[in-house]
């Protein structure tokens, strides 16, 4: 059965709204709940991004049973690949092994805030390294590291949950895929992207867990819906290529300012139409990934949302 999650969006939500989000998440049925990690919003009419590690050390606390990842973590620029690991430990704990760490190469956007944002094969390459650095230390190694970007002279954990926190890296290509079969233990995509699927298995991945993410809009106004997805989620139809250099908000505000509605509403589904949202979905199941998380474009949707997820989304998706 694919595994359904739920997306804690830090940047159209508070902290502590986000905790209350997740503990009626858990409540509504969902699988596992992935949360956002970055230091601005997309646009400033979504106008929030709290530190997404604090309230995951709250949502662990407030929560037993749904499991936990982030979406996604970049471990090159804002932080260190040691303390990503220290992190990534601690909530492992805190959780009771429920969390899971998922990386990738990250946006200019959130990572400029220390310094300047490196050219894309540079990014890759540390990305590497930092995989080089978290996967023994969160396997409980003492690690001495000396790589062409980041420099650990010694590290341990000390405190780690009984089995080691799995890892699962972005992919959208070769070397991407090349990457998550050698370091991680799960692949991430943000398309339905059977492709990419098929790189992975080939590559070995045959039987790992593939993640993917489907934004909707739910609402009892498929109108009012477009209206909110267009102000909060027009960026999303930006080339991922653009997307990860733009330096902050209002730079997505200029380059989305040509996305009409209708655009949008066309990669996102508005409204009341269960069969809708419920195909969105399904894309991703045909492409062959296991577990798929819904972004519900809106704070002000979120507890709707939910309610109508436990009521009728949840038990749909246990019919597919």
């Amino acid at each position: 059965m694919v595994g359904v999650g739920y997306t804690l969006m830090c940047e159209q939500t508070g902290p502590k709204e986000l905790v209350e989000q997740a503990v009626r998440a858990e409540q509504a049925g969902f699988d596992y709940l992935v949360i956002s990690d970055h230091y601005y919003p997309w646009l400033d009419a979504q106008g929030h991004s709290p530190y997404a590690w604090s309230v995951l050390g709250a949502v662990a606390h407030a929560t037993s049973r749904i499991k936990l990842m982030t979406y996604i973590t970049c471990p090159i620029r804002r932080y260190h690949p040691a303390v990503v690991a220290q992190k990534a430990a601690t909530i492992g704990v805190l959780s009771d092994g429920r969390f899971t760490l998922s990386l990738g190469a990250g946006e200019n956007l959130n990572e400029h805030v220390v310094g300047a944002w490196p050219h894309v094969h540079q990014r890759h390459e540390m990305l590497e390294e930092a995989l080089q650095i978290i996967r023994p230390l969160l396997d409980g190694d003492n690690l001495s590291y000396s790589g062409n970007h980041f420099e650990v002279p010694e590290a341990y954990l000390w405190d780690r949950p009984e089995t080691p926190v799995p890892i699962a890296v972005a992919a959208s290509g070769p070397h991407s895929v090349a990457l998550v079969t050698e370091y991680a233990d799960a692949l991430v995509c943000d398309n339905p992207d059977a492709a990419v699927v098929r790189m992975y298995d080939e590559a070995g991945g045959t039987g790992k867990p593939r993640y993917g993410q489907a934004a909707i809009c739910y609402g009892p106004d498929e109108d009012a819906c477009r209206k909110t997805v267009h102000d909060q989620w027009r960026w999303a139809a930006l080339n991922w290529t653009v997307k990860a250099e733009l330096p902050g908000p209002e730079s997505f505000v200029s380059a989305s300012d040509h996305i009409r509605p209708e655009d949008i509403a066309q990669l996102v589904p508005c409204g009341p139409d269960l069969e809708a949202h419920v195909s969105a979905f399904q894309k991703y199941v045909d492409a062959g990934f296991t577990d798929v998380a819904f972004v519900q474009v809106g704070v002000e949707g979120q507890p709707m949302f939910l309610d109508w997820a436990q009521d009728e989304l949840l038990p749909r998706l246990r019919e597919l």
